[in-house]
């Protein structure tokens, strides 16, 4: 270990033990091209919750991010279930090719059978939102309502070649964890102002020790960055036929100084599905992080509130 090594450690110690923390983690077994791997996740609130809160990050993001607004909904009384996506967080990796939005419905429809419930309520952040568009307009989701966080049915190409660049110049670990907070706070920046406390956990559960090389490893794959070099990544992502099709209740949250969610793309995204409501965040950009009070009671309002018929 390196010099100082045991202080920064301790240091981690103690924070994580202010920490919010789960009820429970568990792991299951997804499957792609390239064989099997593990999807962690972590799980709140009361067991036998018949309709528990899927919760899925962005596309370099993994599953504590949503801890504070877990935290308040099992207080309520509902179950809810925060995966890392493969490739993030402490879930296994796939072969570069493989992470793809097909990829990741699949995993999480796996996920969804392990619970062994009728029905889930999805909350989706950015990437985890387009997962969520296209399983909620399947025939047949169990999804019962859906919250899109910061990201719509079209993303342009442009900003597809934005977040590629981005994970290419992303580094894989850093010295200290005062190094890695420093880059967290600069790349997410758009996520507005937090306190301390909140920018310090989501640092936290973005590194792991890594005793080979003495230093902290981000746990995101680099090799995620692949998929945004193929031709795919060069044409804009269209799920409008998704979209149109789903049958349930919406809530689009968005950042007003979001460059990947525009304020023209939310008023298409209501005249295109009746079912969505949009509430914006003027001093937010990509994204919104559901960390403060103001952000949580706007979801889980949400959640809890009576479908409206569609208008």
């Amino acid at each position: 270990m390196f010099d100082g090594a045991e202080e920064v450690m301790g240091e981690v110690s103690d924070r994580r033990s202010g920490c919010l923390q789960p009820d429970r983690e568990d792991r299951l077994l997804g499957l792609s091209p390239s064989g099997f791997h593990e999807i962690a996740y972590v799980d709140w609130g009361p067991i036998d919750d018949e309709r528990p809160v899927i919760c899925v990050h962005g596309l370099t993001r993994q599953g504590r991010d949503f801890d504070y607004l877990a935290a308040d909904l099992a207080a309520s009384g509902r179950r809810v279930i925060c995966p890392d996506l493969p490739g993030r967080g402490r879930s296994g990796r796939i072969g570069p090719d493989d992470y793809s939005l097909p990829q990741y419905c699949s995993d999480m429809n796996a996920l969804i059978a392990r619970l062994g419930v009728r029905e889930v309520d999805w909350v989706g952040t950015s990437l985890g939102g387009l997962i969520g568009i296209v399983m909620a307009g399947f025939s047949g989701s169990i999804i019962r309502k859906l919250v899109i966080n910061d990201i719509g049915p079209f993303v342009s190409s442009t900003g597809l070649r934005r977040i590629g660049g981005y994970i290419a110049d992303m580094p894989t670990s850093f010295a200290t964890i005062e190094d890695g907070e420093t880059y967290f706070r600069a790349v997410l920046a758009p996520y507005g102002y937090l306190a301390d406390e909140h920018w310090r956990h989501l640092v936290i559960h973005s590194l792991r020790w890594d005793e080979a090389s003495g230093r902290y490893a981000v746990l995101c794959d680099p090799a995620i960055a692949k998929a945004f070099k193929t031709p795919w990544f060069y044409a804009p992502l269209d799920l409008w036929k998704y979209w149109e099709a789903i049958k349930v209740p919406m809530l689009v949250l968005h950042g007003a100084k979001s460059d990947l969610l525009s304020i023209d793309l939310t008023n298409e995204m209501r005249r295109r599905n009746r079912r969505a409501d949009v509430f914006r965040f003027d001093d937010r950009g990509h994204v919104p992080p559901l960390t403060t009070p103001d952000q949580i009671k706007i979801v889980t309002d949400f959640l809890k509130a009576k479908p409206r018929e569609a208008t």
